[in-house]
């Protein structure tokens, strides 16, 4: 087993290089402030008590703790050459952010259920989503992810590795590990591809049917604004949705089938994977959210 990994950047820039440490501590600076504010902003203001935006503190905190598994070995990859990471380091690494990842994944179901009973079931909601029930589920999302993860970072920490230490991102994944590992990788990179089946796979498909079948009850409904306010509550969790997704599975593919591609392709994708998600969530729901974009003004306006 090597002792350190080597992290890499990004391709055709040079390490110790401020043009692209400055822009990644700028987003970091913006996801660390985004998700504070929102979580601030529904901790402060009554009528953001719902299990809406309970479930959207729940995924603030998921992008926070992604984001911050992340920030220490990004950020010095541009700061010192040949950064090297113990191999328990970038094993627990790697094992938060596939677990941080797989518990925002259950938190977008939850939303998705929500609009569900919100707009099929609207008389219902308050018995279905009471506060016991919104706690109930997020343990239950948090004790998935940290359950169906585990037995990756196990198999991952038994690999013997003989070939070169060198990762193809700035953080450690599991299938770039697995990449650089020497004897029967096929009972952990078989694991891994159920994991992300018993998790963003299922996900995806709960969250497709969710919105199946809200847009049937929304159709349903004569009153054309109606409809419109009816898709104007669903048009902020599909923008995260879709902000989530789209590069996971982008990322997943090219794993897999991608090995021909530029390894700017792989590096680029998943940063997006691991950045785009917590920056621009706080803003996509700041903006659909009056409330909470009041509240948020309110707390930067200067004093005096």
């Amino acid at each position: 087993r090597p002792p350190t990994f080597i992290l890499t950047g990004i391709p055709g820039v040079a390490v110790s290089s401020s043009w692209a440490a400055v822009p990644l501590c700028c987003l970091y600076v913006l996801m660390l402030l985004g998700n504070c504010c929102l979580l601030w902003a529904i901790r402060t203001e009554q009528v953001l008590h719902t299990p809406m935006h309970h479930l959207l503190s729940m995924l603030a905190l998921a992008d926070l703790g992604l984001s911050l598994c992340t920030l220490p070995t990004v950020l010095a990859v541009f700061c010192v050459p040949a950064t090297a990471l113990p191999f328990r380091a970038c094993l627990a690494q790697m094992y938060f952010i596939h677990t941080f990842s797989a518990i925002e994944s259950g938190v977008l179901v939850a939303m998705a259920f929500d609009r569900f009973v919100a707009i099929c079931h609207p008389l219902r909601y308050g018995s279905v989503l009471s506060g016991s029930v919104v706690a109930r589920a997020g343990v239950l999302i948090v004790l998935r992810g940290v359950c169906v993860v585990l037995p990756v970072a196990v198999l991952m920490a038994r690999m013997p590795f003989c070939r070169s230490r060198v990762l193809s991102h700035s953080f450690c994944l599991h299938q770039d590990m697995l990449r650089l590992a020497c004897g029967d990788v096929r009972p952990s990179s078989w694991y891994g591809l159920s994991a992300v089946f018993l998790t963003k796979g299922l996900d995806s498909l709960a969250i497709l049917l969710s919105y199946v079948l809200i847009i049937r009850a929304i159709l349903g409904t004569v009153s054309p604004g109606a409809r419109a306010k009816a898709f104007s509550t669903c048009l902020a969790h599909l923008c995260a949705v879709l902000i989530f997704y789209i590069p996971l599975i982008s990322l997943s593919l090219i794993h897999r089938f991608g090995k021909h591609l530029p390894r700017l392709t792989h590096t680029l994708l998943a940063d997006a994977y691991l950045l785009v998600p917590p920056v621009l969530n706080p803003l996509v729901y700041s903006w659909k959210t009056k409330q909470i974009r009041r509240r948020i003004l309110l707390l930067l306006r200067p004093r005096g």
